[in-house]
């Protein structure tokens, strides 16, 4: 999800959902530490419960941004053993780490030793010629025995050669079923499923089916509202939730944080481009889209901008 889920996303999501745990886009470790890269770290307060997520490789480097991270006030630092774009596999991270267990469990530790923070790990199934049968269940027994608690597993093997991230998301086929054989043989695991799903009632139905998390990637973002909204009633009925009950309502929340950002100098873009699934299939969908779009090029655009948006989509009693 990199370029994707950053400091304005993570607060648009979590006007919809109070209690879901939200993360990152994958920072890379070298970005951080030899780069200096620390903006990347900026958040809201409002976004916690958030993880961060860092790509990497080297221990030492890797234990040196996770305390970065610790310091700037992250609850969780993850791993990222999934990715297999081409940037990432020159970097030597990312999915390519899945054929690295023990480089993996260096790194795990020395980023528990340098945070005492937990540290999770995000992975896939196998890679390439990988017999997932075999890697998966070595992969998570070597992380279980470093200290490891809480994983992440991409039900889908990753190839790193011939296809693109895009197709590794949807060619290869899902294997829930490993995964969940994986909850069975480890059961002091929480094993988080992460892969096809595409709203809250697949999300539920995966809970229901005995595993312990649900990740929600590229669906989340282009359909928040599907996938986020009544997450707190239906799966934390005990604890507090967002209160917004429309989308009207989840753009509006986010004006306050639009004039905030703008009086520091940001761009409504910046913003508004993480907006334009709010109203995916629903009438007006396409003119929202296209009126946030258009108009947050023009430098002088403010918040009023979004609501010239919801007046082209929304019922007036909505209004």
């Amino acid at each position: 999800m990199m370029d994707w889920t950053d400091r304005h996303c993570r607060v648009f999501h979590r006007g919809i959902s109070r209690q879901a745990l939200l993360y990152t886009e994958m920072v890379t470790a070298p970005a951080l530490v030899r780069g200096g890269a620390l903006h990347l770290l900026d958040h809201d307060p409002v976004e916690h419960p958030v993880a961060l997520q860092l790509g990497g490789s080297d221990p030492g480097e890797l234990a040196q941004a996770a305390r970065l991270g610790r310091e700037a006030g992250y609850d969780e630092i993850n791993l990222n053993c999934g990715c297999p774009s081409d940037r990432v596999q020159s970097g030597t991270f990312g999915a390519v780490l899945m054929k690295h267990p023990a480089t993996v469990v260096d790194c795990v530790k020395a980023m528990m030793d340098a945070t005492g923070a937990e540290v999770t790990v995000k992975c896939r199934i196998g890679v390439d010629d990988q017999d997932p049968e075999e890697v998966l269940p070595e992969f998570l027994g070597q992380l279980a025995q470093a200290g490891c608690k809480r994983i992440i597993v991409h039900a889908r093997k990753a190839w790193l050669k011939g296809l693109s991230p895009k197709e590794n998301r949807e060619i290869p086929p899902l294997d829930y079923d490993l995964v969940r054989r994986m909850r069975a043989q480890f059961p002091g695991l929480h094993l988080s499923i992460n892969g096809g799903v595409e709203n809250l009632e697949q999300a539920q139905a995966l809970l229901e089916d005995g595993f312990d998390g649900v990740m929600i990637g590229r669906a989340a973002y282009h359909k928040p509202w599907e996938c986020l909204a009544g997450a707190d009633a239906r799966l934390w009925p005990d604890r507090p939730a967002s209160g917004i009950t429309d989308r009207a309502a989840a753009a509006r929340a986010m004006l306050p944080y639009i004039e905030r950002h703008l009086a520091t100098g940001g761009k409504l873009g910046q913003v508004t481009r993480h907006m334009l699934g709010l109203f995916a299939g629903q009438p007006g969908a396409r003119r929202w889209r296209q009126i946030l779009s258009e108009g947050a090029s023009d430098p002088k655009a403010g918040p009023e901008l979004v609501e010239a948006a919801l007046a082209a989509v929304t019922p007036q009693e909505v209004i």
